[in-house]
């Protein structure tokens, strides 16, 4: 019988994470103080993060141990099955071979718990009571909701209010693990209340929620502040994804030629296909597409710069492609996709020409989407049928070109959530929105702090 999945076994499960801070072409640009423009100390973090996330938000060690009560609690889902898309090939007719690596069979049904349940760890053995959140597809949220409860943390949730509304099972599930949730922006915070005063109809953004977090965090003694993705110490946590895949490949008797992954932040991205990143450095012909909505488009417009995380400001300034931080995305269904800015890591990489970035409106995403599930029988997540679109049309050229490429992308996580979005494509009710960089963003880059890259 021919192989639909590549599994390894729990003790082949990689026991450290790759940091790739030590690998890249040159160093990262730092994090600046946004009070004073000046590189930020360790110190300037210890108000919301434990020390244990801030060494390693700065480590030169490639290698990071992974605490064995992490690795007991990974073992839930862990290692993840590489599967073998014939169905799918079979349907495109053609001779690539496409692989994907399946992270929708965590408990949280996404790539997220990577990160979560590691944060919660460390914030627990730090005396942290709370953790404080933002979320925007409800991914993350969920996902740090199930880390609190395994390790008996309270957990407050600042979900984007689009999304709290247009997908209200992600909130039951964070309900279900305990945590408590508010639709961003809030009446709880200063930053919700200055945003509201603005604009008391606002859809909401991944920064406005950000803001909301952080100032809870930052205002309690007891409460830090974890994040889904972007940090250094995020994509460290991410790269058991790719760890993994390498190994999988390797038992298939395959080497990729394209590895694809959906980009909001960047931390599915950079965890599947940051382990991969010294292969091509070293001369191997590889390459690394990040797909993102043409309703966010930061990688294909957005400026490279310095900007703040989030809307209020009050995040450190990150060398990143920003759209501003104060562009307001459109309420598209790929929540998990609706920030202005994405990874350092991630940006410094493509800026050097390392990585590649596409964009793709809603529509011919949904329908990649159909087609995956028709064939595969999953459903994906709006967020990860981006990388399905781009593996699709990566698949369509090998068609046409004769050409037997691997191409390998991440399922970061499933759709069960988001079958109302899936109900407006079959209905004809999903608009495309591909935003005139003349507009709105040119109007967002023109309130990016005033501070010269370094």
């Amino acid at each position: 019988m021919e192989s639909y999945r590549i599994n390894l076994s729990e003790a082949e499960m990689p026991q450290e994470w790759y940091n790739i801070i030590p690998d890249l072409p040159s160093p990262m640009p730092p994090y600046l103080h946004p009070a004073t423009g000046k590189p930020i100390t360790p110190d300037d973090l210890a108000a919301i993060f434990p020390r244990a996330l801030i060494e390693q938000e700065v480590s030169p060690e490639r290698w990071i141990p992974i605490p064995d009560e992490v690795l007991r609690i990974y073992q839930l889902w862990r290692p993840s099955p590489l599967h073998r898309a014939r169905n799918l090939e079979a349907a495109l007719k053609t001779p690539a071979r496409i692989y994907y690596k399946n992270e929708s069979v965590s408990p949280a049904g996404s790539h997220k718990p990577n990160t979560a349940v590691p944060q919660a760890y460390y914030n627990k053995v730090a005396g942290i009571k709370r953790l404080a959140t933002e979320t925007g597809a409800g991914q993350w949220g969920c996902a740090l909701s199930l880390a609190c409860n395994f390790f008996c943390l309270e957990c407050t949730v600042y979900m984007v209010k689009v999304s709290y509304h247009q997908k209200p099972y992600r909130r039951s599930l964070m309900h279900i693990w305990g945590a408590s949730v508010y639709p961003s922006p809030t009446d709880r915070t200063q930053a919700g209340r200055n945003i509201l005063a603005a604009d008391p109809e606002t859809s909401g953004s991944l920064g406005m929620a950000i803001s909301e977090a952080v100032e809870d965090a930052a205002t309690h003694e007891d409460t830090n502040y974890a994040l889904g993705s972007v940090l250094n110490h995020v994509m460290l946590h991410q790269t058991i994804v790719g760890l993994e895949t390498k190994k999988q490949l390797a038992l298939a008797g395959e080497s990729p030629d394209v590895l694809i992954g959906c980009v909001g932040g960047g931390s599915n991205f950079a965890g599947f296909c940051f382990p991969f990143v010294p292969d091509k450095l070293k001369g191997a012909n590889l390459r690394f597409v990040a797909v993102e909505p043409t309703a966010c488009p930061t990688l294909t417009k957005g400026a490279y710069t310095y900007d703040f995380g989030d809307t209020a400001g009050l995040t450190p300034l990150i060398m990143m492609y920003t759209l501003g931080h104060s562009f307001v995305p459109s309420g598209i269904h790929a929540g998990g996709l609706r920030y202005h800015g994405d990874a350092p890591l991630l940006c410094q990489l493509v800026h050097e020409k390392v990585i590649e970035a596409r964009a793709y409106p809603q529509n011919p995403v949904f329908e990649a989407a159909r087609l995956f599930a028709e064939t595969e029988g999953i459903i994906p997540a709006p967020e990860t049928a981006h990388a399905i679109r781009a593996a699709v049309d990566e698949a369509l050229v090998c068609k046409e070109t004769g050409q037997a490429r691997c191409i390998v992308f991440n399922l970061s996580g499933h759709g069960h959530f988001d079958l109302a979005a899936y109900d407006a494509f079959l209905e004809g009710q999903l608009k495309d929105i591909e935003l005139d960089p003349d507009e709105m963003i040119k109007q967002a880059l023109a309130n990016l702090p005033k501070i010269e890259a370094k």
